[in-house]
């Protein structure tokens, strides 16, 4: 039998979370890039949004993820309720978020929609790639904030329209736009003109699952 392969450990993250909305029911907060939503199975992996917050909610569990690279914003449930009435909000696509991005070289059009069906690309886990075969459906709306020169960068807002792992950073790449700072999808040019991965959550909205009011929930974009 063959040795398995160390475990990707990840650096430790000395940023802190943000808490941008508390009630009784859930929290609002802007996780940093470089930590995890959730702990991972390897004991040096254990630091995540969802470690640091039981120790101030012991009830908080996390209702949808970010990738470890991705800062923004996340809903935190304080109740397993709570966490099911927005979980079915997620599924049911009632849910709206966008992602700020910075893109490699300019995009031709101010907005477009990106439809590619995504699927695990086993056995190379955790990449996905495109395919017309076994894919899901996913679809990405985007719209142009600022075209940047030297070097030649897009600024986007990005309006995922589905929920697919690692959705907008395999259509950027798809477009021929890979995200900077990607370590998965991007080429190694665009890789290396980032220090971190260039996408952020920047808004989230969803009903309150208690008073039904529209929760319009934002975080500013640091880069």
């Amino acid at each position: 039998m063959q040795p398995q392969a160390d475990p990707f450990i990840v650096p430790v993250c000395h940023e802190e979370i943000e808490i941008l909305f508390h009630d009784q029911s859930l929290l609002l907060i802007s996780k940093p890039t470089r930590l995890l939503t959730i702990s991972g199975k390897h004991p040096l992996n254990i630091d995540s949004a969802h470690f640091r917050l039981v120790k101030d909610f012991p009830a908080a569990t996390m209702i949808h993820r970010l990738d470890f690279g991705t800062s923004g914003i996340l809903a935190v449930a304080l109740s397993k309720p709570v966490n099911a009435h927005i979980g079915k909000q997620f599924s049911a696509r009632q849910v709206v978020k966008t992602y700020t991005a910075l893109l490699h070289g300019h995009l031709v059009d101010d907005v477009g929609c990106i439809e590619l069906p995504i699927a695990n690309d086993q056995p190379n886990f955790p990449l996905q790639k495109i395919c017309h075969d076994t894919g899901k459906s996913a679809s990405t709306h985007y719209e142009v904030i600022e075209r940047l020169n030297h070097p030649a960068t897009t600024r986007v807002m990005f309006k995922p329209l589905s929920g697919r792992t690692h959705q907008l950073r395999i259509h950027s790449r798809a477009i021929g736009h890979p995200i900077l700072g990607c370590d998965l999808y991007a080429t190694d040019e665009a890789f290396f003109m980032a220090n971190r991965l260039m996408l952020h959550a920047t808004t989230l909205e969803f009903d309150h699952p208690v008073t039904g009011e529209r929760i319009k929930g934002f975080s500013p974009c640091p880069f």
